[in-house]
């Protein structure tokens, strides 16, 4: 363990105790979706916009659907979202005293995108009223752009508090042994093949699922390139074979094969395209036969501490649901 003054600095671990992301150094990661979809909605429902042709008002937050996270490296931070909202509007004209609906919608709210370049389309509903749709199409829209603006400056502010840890100024002290942390021994616990890319902590996660299906259809799923992209619902590049390619769900995750036992066990050098650049985990996946069904299980070594929640999930909605319904749908077909 170094102490303060000795050997490369950022692998010193500060005095504090959590002992965590040592000089702001490592890649750390906050999921920021959840609350992204509460401050929206706060943000944006009961919005009210006036003018001589009446009032309206945005009345709910009809459609989110997107991600959001918030990640710290080297001591900076590094914001992505990106949304696909849908907005509903309700108003009364001015002098008839008639109401109106309609909706509001943001197809791509993202870091690509300054908030004044994004698109926001407004409409409503058939009939009468189009005064309150000019309402909302000019002072409804520049309402809506500083509601956004809002949710970012939170984002930025609010959301990411604590990710930039502050770092010790003086040196000579040595951590108490409960609050050390020692990168390498995390790293030694984990295979070679593993440990490619950033020198980071990581964890190790098991999983199991059991599915409808024999071991070898199951076995298909994972290694033929019209499967995965059927419960992918992306593009895919699947080479099953030793050192073959793999690549799903647009590039969000890669790797190769590295180890094929047909029905057996697959082994991947797997990687989400958030981790740190060149980082990847060992994935073995081992199919044991139960009866007419199949126990899946999912060993996962090399996990980035801060992506295991998002790696978990990933796992259970994008691989198990996915595939469960496909199974259903074969199913399904056959009947």
């Amino acid at each position: 363990m170094a102490k303060w003054g000795q050997g490369d600095p950022r692998w010193i671990v500060e005095e504090r105790a959590d002992a965590t992301n040592v000089n702001n150094w490592h890649w750390t990661e906050r999921d920021a979706t959840s609350w992204s979809k509460s401050k929206l909605k706060e943000v944006l429902v009961g919005l009210v916009v006036e003018g001589e042709a009446g009032r309206c008002e945005i009345s709910e937050l009809k459609h989110v659907e997107g991600e959001a996270s918030c990640n710290s490296r080297k001591g900076k931070l590094i914001i992505f979202y990106e949304w696909n909202l849908r907005l509903s509007w309700k108003g009364t004209v001015k002098e008839s005293g008639e109401k109106h609906k309609g909706s509001v919608e943001i197809p791509n709210l993202s870091e690509e995108n300054e908030v004044d370049d994004t698109e926001i389309n407004v409409s409503k509903k058939k009939g009468e009223g189009d005064v309150l749709k000019d309402l909302m199409r000019t002072e409804g829209t520049t309402k809506v752009r500083e509601a956004l603006r809002d949710y970012l400056k939170a984002l930025k502010t609010e959301f990411t508090l604590g990710m930039i840890l502050p770092t010790k100024a003086t040196h000579g002290q040595e951590l108490p042994t409960e609050q050390k942390l020692s990168v390498n021994t995390v790293q030694d616990a984990v295979p070679p093949e593993a440990r490619v890319g950033v020198k980071i902590p990581t964890v190790m996660m098991l999983m199991k699922e059991i599915f409808s299906s024999p071991a070898d259809e199951l076995y298909r799923i994972f290694t033929t390139k019209e499967l995965v992209q059927k419960f992918s619902k992306c593009p895919a590049v699947i080479e099953a074979e030793k050192g073959g390619k793999l690549q799903m769900f647009g590039g969000c995750v890669s790797g190769e094969y590295a180890e094929l036992v047909p029905s057996q066990r697959l082994v991947l050098k797997w990687r989400c395209r958030s981790w740190p650049d060149e980082h990847y985990a060992t994935v073995t996946l081992t199919f044991t036969a139960v009866a007419a069904q199949t126990e899946l299980q999912v060993e996962c070594r090399g996990v980035p501490v801060p992506h295991e929640d998002s790696t978990r999930q990933c796992w259970k909605k994008q691989y198990f649901e996915e595939i469960h319904l496909l199974l259903q749908q074969s199913k399904d077909n056959m009947e």
